[in-house]
């Protein structure tokens, strides 16, 4: 099975085609706590360190523009870029951002606003579902959530993304909504053991709801977790939120790299 190559032709000086440098892609993470941001070669491997700040707080849509243009100076040049956002985000413009300032971000064009400020093309979608994107292996039902600021989530069938739905505000237990439960405020106040009671209650009430064949759990307090997991599920690296996204440039889906590796 081939795979779908990023990498641009030119013509060169003698009327002949040439290949040209492969595309280099910045992949941005917006967080509720922390943005971070790399770059990415055309397989979704780091070629640079990965940047982080912290998030400014409060942190309307002018200030996280600027602010991401700082961090990313040092990364050096790129083709194009990728960001995800804690959030729905329909055709680059802003839906919802609960843990930025919803007044604030509500109907905002993320994808022409960072297309301006950096003069390159961009791709904006959930965070969650970029995450998703680099960690899931392309066969059957799988689910992602990330344990940060809030909850995130996305879902995948034989590595196609299904339609973003906001899980975290759904109730989950006791009358309050899985991020109520399971977010940073809650990790704090409940503590970290009846935290992981949480989310192993979860997993069990999220595998009755979809039917996962594979489950991975992200985002910066996925770190946290010291439970023995069932073997469906799987604690997955925070630097995948940038790493997946690649997966907004190519034409492939997600498992056409490992299986073309195996054939």
């Amino acid at each position: 099975m081939s795979t779908t190559s990023d990498t641009t032709r030119a013509k060169s000086t003698n009327g002949k085609t040439a290949e040209a440098t492969p595309a280099r892609t910045l992949a941005i993470d917006i967080g509720g706590t922390g943005l971070k941001a790399s770059l990415l070669d055309e397989q979704g491997e780091m070629i640079s360190d990965r940047v982080r700040v912290e998030t400014p707080h409060p942190c309307p849509p002018p200030v996280m523009v600027d602010t991401l243009a700082k961090l990313i100076q040092p990364l050096g040049p790129f083709d194009r870029v990728s960001a995800g956002f804690p959030g729905v985000v329909r055709k680059g413009k802003i839906i919802t951002a609960h843990n930025l300032g919803q007044t604030d971000w509500e109907g905002f064009d993320l994808r022409d606003a960072l297309a301006a400020k950096f003069g390159k093309p961009v791709q904006v979608k959930n965070d969650a579902d970029v995450q998703g994107l680099g960690a899931i292996r392309g066969v059957g039902i799988e689910m992602v959530i990330t344990l940060g600021t809030g909850l995130g989530s996305a879902l995948f069938d034989d590595g196609w993304i299904a339609p973003h739905i906001e899980l975290a505000h759904h109730p989950f237990r006791k009358g309050q909504t899985y991020e109520e439960q399971l977010g940073e405020k809650a990790l704090h106040h409940a503590g970290h053991k009846k935290w992981q009671r949480r989310v192993v209650k979860a997993i069990k009430t999220l595998r009755r709801l979809t039917n996962f064949d594979h489950f991975y759990i992200g985002g910066g307090n996925s770190r946290l977790i010291d439970f023995e997991v069932p073997a469906d599920v799987e604690v997955i690296s925070n630097d995948i939120g940038m790493r997946g996204g690649i997966w907004l440039w190519r034409k492939d889906r997600p498992h056409a790299l490992s299986q073309a590796a195996e054939e």
